[in-house]
């Protein structure tokens, strides 16, 4: 059986460069999640892709039974060689093609293996946008993992528990930029400025 997976790299590789142009001066910037400033949306990144490496090498315990909504992220002094460390770790876990099978845990919650590659990737492509806005930076992810992404908020679209993890659908024209429609997917307004 060929299991069908995604280089998570180029979109790790993207919130990586993202991250490295945020400067102390930065770190309190609100952004586009209402409850995070630019220094607990990197704690997120940052608790997000070890949680996610260590469901894709089914390494089950705190980092994977942690709810995201636990305790409020935040950083630490060595972030800024910690966040790129995990996300390259992130990325190789998902290399494997026995990390796509089989069942794991993340967030506390088991779910199959290419359910929790999807929502990593969701992760990776949706706060890269709340990242690159936050900081005022053009934003361009993986063309893969933003396909992938839209697939995945898609399916959601109409499930009524879906609020309580995306938030409200916004509505965005049929014929928007996929980036757009997947971010309205998200329960994000594509048209959020950080002014």
């Amino acid at each position: 059986m060929t299991v069908p997976t995604l280089d998570l790299g180029p979109q790790a590789r993207i919130v990586a460069r993202l991250a490295e142009a945020v400067t102390d001066e930065r770190l309190a910037d609100r952004t586009p999640c209402p409850e995070y400033p630019v220094r607990h949306l990197l704690g997120h990144l940052l608790g997000l892709s070890v949680a996610f490496r260590d469901a894709a090498r089914k390494d089950l315990g705190a980092t994977t039974d942690t709810p995201p909504t636990a305790s409020r992220p935040d950083i630490g002094p060595g972030w800024r060689e910690e966040l790129p460390k995990a996300l390259d770790e992130l990325a190789d876990a998902w290399r494997d093609p026995a990390a796509w099978t089989g069942m794991t845990r993340a967030g506390g919650v088991d779910l199959p293996g290419e359910i929790a590659a999807a929502v990593a990737i969701d992760e990776l492509v949706v706060h890269g946008w709340d990242l690159a806005k936050a900081l005022d930076l053009p934003y361009t992810p993986d063309p893969p993992a933003l396909q992938a992404t839209h697939a995945f908020l898609q399916a959601s679209a109409e499930d009524p528990s879906r609020d309580s993890i995306f938030g409200p659908i916004v509505r965005v024209p049929d014929d928007a930029p996929l980036l757009a429609r997947t971010i309205g997917l998200s329960g994000r307004d594509p048209g959020w400025t950080s002014v």
